[in-house]
């Protein structure tokens, strides 16, 4: 069963190396570099260039609609045969975020409380970028479900840099 990664930018080379991953998604500020693994082919690598902010802030990228859209095709295109690692600087709000949207789209009966849960049990530190999810919940159609949930599960304990987790696509 393939799984969805998540693991700070310090973390990419080993966790892509380490999961087998062919997918790659990074939710980055868009000057930062980001090196991509050999092991994943450029059209297997998607770069969203957005601060993590919910709101307008000068000299920032606000995430949009968008931005949230071509992560949901990307994953609609990915074909679960090897896992998919995502991130962002830290681990721990836009990779978050990213993964829990993955997991919604690719599970679209599944309850989005249990996803949530499940991702705080992987990771004390998440806290997923309330922006993103919403964007997700509506394109998602989950009809606030998502926001919800992430409500539920609460900010996770302070960190600079998160630990790099998996969780299955199903149950």
């Amino acid at each position: 069963m393939s799984k969805v990664f998540v693991c700070p930018l310090s973390l990419v080379s080993a966790t892509v190396a380490g999961s087998g991953a062919r997918h790659l998604v990074s939710l980055i500020n868009d000057d930062t570099p980001v090196v991509r693994p050999v092991a994943v082919p450029p059209e297997n690598h998607l770069f969203l260039g957005i601060n993590d902010i919910i709101e307008p802030a000068e000299g920032m990228i606000l995430p949009a609609l968008e931005h949230v859209q071509t992560l949901v095709d990307f994953v609609d295109r990915w074909d679960r045969e090897r896992p998919l690692v995502v991130h962002c600087y830290a681990g721990i709000s836009r990779s978050t975020a990213a993964a829990f949207i993955a997991l919604c789209a690719v599970n679209p009966e599944r309850d989005e409380a249990a996803i949530a849960l499940q991702m705080r049990k992987a990771s004390p530190s998440a806290t997923p970028n309330s922006r993103i999810v919403g964007f997700g919940d509506q394109l998602l159609r989950r009809n606030g479900r998502m926001i919800e949930a992430v409500k539920a599960i609460g900010r996770g304990e302070m960190a600079v840099e998160g630990m790099p987790f998996a969780i299955p696509i199903a149950d």
